[in-house]
């Protein structure tokens, strides 16, 4: 029998008691946060709390896994920041801090977990036994949980050394390095539950290995870990806004790069052969193209307000919102590469392995405008050299 539409339940209706939960969890958290720290706030870190409650209420509601992770990085950190009281030294000593929850040992584990993902992921693709993607897809959520704990803890960690080294993990090559591979990963966790595959885990998984690979030696080999002071043209909200926008950017767009790997590796089995093992084990190619846009269009729309934001930042701090600093014209090159490819794929209906390659090439071009620029020019952006 059918109903007319006024009779079916809304939408707020229809949301569960965890997901009522979730929302009274979260505003009880936002109003604590406000009744402590209030003091510290201007009108602009009043907006960004208010609208990340927004967006943590809407994204949880739609995506049951990110209640739980949420919760399970608001318990790890809570642990850890309660242990360490107003003691920065018991990051030493007390086993839990040192061995687990410091923000150090928390982005071992996180890398740890990562390699560990990556290696059961590409263990399926050749064995194709769904235990072992299980495996992997929970290496993977626990690598994030672990990631996001260190940056959590990391935060309360810069306060302990003093209130004017106090900031957000998100101001040097160290903290973002972290901080992409947990938006790729959960990109990618997106959308593997949303398709329902894991074949593109082995892929994906390789881009974020390769960062923690980087991250590990920028750690050992310079010494990167350490947390220091601001520099002045940061001590800004809008590094709160403009960094992780520009993050879901790249992470986006490596997403993309990875998925257009498998899109050529899928067409080259599919015309040669067939029946064999590597078009047996990955995902339609029509899955794959509608994936690499998705994930381009994501992506863009996020590079695309970061760009924004930097140049409403940069008149702030440097009394212009462009400069042809290198850091903004590659910027702007990935912008015009991302617009272009968007442009040709909705006017002009391009796709398949052209855009696959267009995609990979892309992912080069970003590459060198997060950490090429910062390791062959110089500029005001100077702050995040090697």
């Amino acid at each position: 029998m059918n109903h007319h539409p006024y009779q079916q339940a809304s939408y707020l209706q229809s949301r569960s008691g965890y997901d009522w939960l979730w929302a009274v969890l979260l505003l009880v958290g936002a109003g604590y946060l406000f009744s402590q720290y209030q003091a510290l706030m201007d009108g602009y870190e009043i907006g960004i709390l208010l609208s990340s409650v927004l967006v943590l209420l809407g994204l949880g509601w739609q995506w049951s896994a990110l209640k739980t992770l949420s919760l399970t990085v608001t318990a790890f950190s809570l642990l850890a920041i309660s242990r360490y009281g107003d003691d920065l030294s018991l990051g030493e000593t007390s086993f839990l801090l040192k061995y687990l929850f410091a923000s150090q040992s928390a982005i071992m584990w996180m890398s740890a977990l990562y390699v560990m993902a990556t290696v059961a992921y590409l263990g399926l693709l050749f064995s194709g036994r769904p235990f072992v993607g299980k495996v992997a897809s929970s290496l993977t959520w626990s690598a994030t949980a672990m990631g996001m704990t260190g940056l959590m803890v990391r935060w309360r960690e810069s306060y302990l050394m003093g209130a004017d080294i106090g900031h957000i993990p998100v101001s040097n090559l160290y903290e973002v390095f972290i901080l992409f591979s947990i938006i790729t990963a959960l990109l990618y966790l997106h959308y593997e539950q949303k398709y329902q595959t894991r074949s593109l885990g082995g892929f994906v998984l390789l881009v974020i290995s390769a960062a923690v690979g980087f991250l590990l030696w920028y750690t050992f080999d310079r010494h990167a870990d350490g947390i220091q002071p601001l520099v002045p043209a940061l001590n800004s909200y809008w590094m709160k806004i403009h960094v992780p926008a520009n993050f879901v950017g790249y992470g986006a767009f490596s997403l993309a790069a990875m998925i257009g790997v498998v899109f050529i590796l899928k067409s080259r089995a599919a015309d040669r052969n067939p029946q064999g093992f590597i078009n047996a084990r990955l995902p339609d190619l029509a899955l794959l193209d509608d994936v690499m846009y998705k994930a381009i269009a994501l992506g863009f729309a996020f590079f695309t307000l970061a760009t924004i934001l930097g140049a409403l930042w940069a008149a702030e701090a440097w009394g212009g919102y462009w400069s042809w600093d290198p850091k903004e014209t590659w910027a702007l090159i990935v912008w015009l590469n991302y617009a272009a490819w968007l442009h040709m794929r909705l006017t002009k209906g391009w796709n398949g392995k052209p855009m696959a390659w267009w995609a990979l090439i892309g992912f080069f071009v970003t590459l060198f405008a997060f950490l090429g620029v910062n390791m062959f020019l110089s500029g005001l952006h100077s702050y995040g050299e090697l």
